[in-house]
């Protein structure tokens, strides 16, 4: 490396040893969005290998890299187990990526800070997770495939925990599934090494909302491994149940939502639970029951007996992942299946499922919108007393069957004409020379037009049908049903007078 002139820094080289640069991969696809930054799929450029890249936001950080990055990077490095992700290396970038822009109104990306580069860490990539996997159109998880999942989640839970460390955010896009059914523990930014010290506090602003367990919603700073306890038995009650148990808006009816299903907590269900610093202020009003039994009946006796146990309100009366592994649920058939034995789906993760929904939403919206224009435009035509939209090709053949007397007189049904530009009235084939019995559809005196589908009884007595009778018949004129047929064409066929001597017969209209 060159070393800079006096008073100057060398920022054009970087070192040969130390961590490699981000340019040593190239992004496929981002797959993950949080608080953090983004989550990439990316290639490394020499091997070939399929990794993630997490880029740890660091925008708004004033004292220099996040604590939180800090924690996650030294505990996936203390943790190797087949159901925790592993963290491979971590890697820099030296200036501003193009997909990285700042955030508006925010600290930017610009001219004068083009020399601050970004932190990445690379992950093994797994192909789904099992929020993303879950929500897939047709994807409906077996028992089996139910107890295979939950098994390696609890094994990976229970290795974190004897060696003292909180996960603090489990939830099902945190859950990396591969094709191979391999399930591991992801996303540790909000993880915490503990020791069993009554006196150390925690911060209670953990866990996704949905999955956050009573005591930390209740204002505990005081808590353990049960919290994650909490966080896995909502995940199998939404696997068997089919959708989230406790879907709160905020921590109140996240709170409400608890007490209707697991009852109102007291001093006799949950000892030390009126001194909580946040239980005055959400103390039930009124007395519930625990009824999550009677709510999961249709769950099967073991599969009960373990949600029981996991969502109990008093942390230390909730089952531990060591004991849980052990349920009867597990033991008794069916029994779980092999991880390589599980379907294989293509690639879905939270994030792209969440985006390929919102795009077939707003599709779903524009084609709703198209066909309101239409309507409007087709009703506007009609108030207008213009010539309604022209049948669509395969409507209009359906018409021009003959009936059966004009196949008993040789009759050969006309071939279909061309799409006609202003309406759908066309003069039919007849004998040459004939007057013209059609007006002008700019003389609104003489033409009448209406919609196939608003055909209304005429003075001729025709019922409802998908043609009207003719405004250019004569008064006169009697209606000459075809043949003895049920059906007819779209004029009712021909007389008995086929060669045409007579160029006055009257055209007769038939419903369909």
């Amino acid at each position: 490396m060159e070393v800079a002139a006096p008073g100057q820094l060398n920022i054009d080289e970087c070192p040969s040893y130390g961590s490699r640069g981000v340019d040593c991969f190239e992004k496929l696809e981002q797959v993950g969005e949080g608080t953090y930054g983004r989550v990439y799929m990316a290639r490394e450029k020499i091997t070939g290998e399929i990794v993630a890249l997490k880029r740890i936001r660091m925008e708004d950080e004033k004292e220099g890299f996040p604590i939180t990055a800090i924690r996650e990077i030294k505990i996936l490095n203390k943790l190797h187990h087949e159901n925790v992700v592993r963290l491979k290396e971590v890697v820099t970038s030296l200036g501003p990526e193009k997909d990285e822009p700042g955030t508006p109104g925010k600290h930017s990306y610009n001219e004068g800070n083009k020399f601050n580069g970004g932190i990445y860490m690379v992950f093994e990539y797994l192909d789904h997770d099992l929020a993303g996997l879950a929500d897939r159109p047709g994807v409906s998880f077996s028992v089996p495939q139910i107890k295979c999942y939950m098994i390696q989640l609890l094994t990976g839970l229970h290795y974190c925990h004897i060696n003292q460390v909180l996960h603090r955010d489990i939830k099902g896009s945190n859950l990396l599934v591969d094709n191979e059914g391999n399930l591991k523990l992801a996303d540790f930014g909000l993880a915490k090494s503990y020791l069993n010290v009554p006196n150390v506090n925690l911060t209670n602003r953990v866990i996704t909302l949905w999955y956050r367990p009573p005591e930390l919603l209740l204002g505990t700073t005081k808590y353990g491994p049960t919290i994650d306890i909490w966080s896995v038995g909502c995940i199998l009650a939404e696997l068997l149940h089919g959708k989230a148990i406790f879907p709160g808006k905020d921590e109140s009816d996240q709170l409400n939502k608890i007490f209707e299903l697991c009852g109102a907590p007291d001093e006799i269900s949950w000892p030390g639970v009126s001194e909580l610093p946040w239980y005055k202020n959400f103390k039930p009003t009124r007395p519930m029951k625990r009824c999550l039994r009677e709510f999961f009946g249709h769950f099967d006796h073991h599969a009960l007996e373990l949600v029981d146990r996991m969502l109990t309100l008093d942390p230390s009366q909730r089952i531990s992942a060591k004991d849980a592994l052990d349920a009867e649920y597990f033991w008794t058939e069916p029994f779980p299946c092999d991880p390589k034995s599980l379907p294989k789906y293509e690639s879905s993760h939270e994030f792209q499922t969440k985006k390929r929904r919102l795009q077939q939403y707003e599709e779903a919206v524009k084609y709703q919108q198209q066909q309101h224009k239409e309507a409007a435009k087709h009703q506007k035509l009609q108030h207008l007393g213009l010539p309604p939209i022209q049948l669509p090709r395969q409507t209009r053949a359906a018409h021009i069957r003959p009936a059966p007397s004009q196949i008993m007189h040789g009759y050969q049904p006309p071939v279909p004409p061309r799409e006609p530009q202003g309406h759908q009235y066309v003069k039919p084939p007849g004998p040459s020379g004939g007057p013209n019995r059609y007006p002008s559809a700019r003389n609104p005196s003489s033409s009448r037009y209406n919609h196939p589908s608003q055909g209304s009884r005429s003075d001729h007595g025709h019922g409802r049908g998908p043609y009207p009778p003719p405004s250019w018949a004569p008064p006169s004129a009697s209606v000459v049903m075809p043949g003895d047929g049920p059906r007819g064409g779209p004029y009712g066929g021909r007389s008995s007078d086929m060669v045409g001597r007579n160029r006055n017969r009257q055209y007769s209209w038939r419903q369909q």
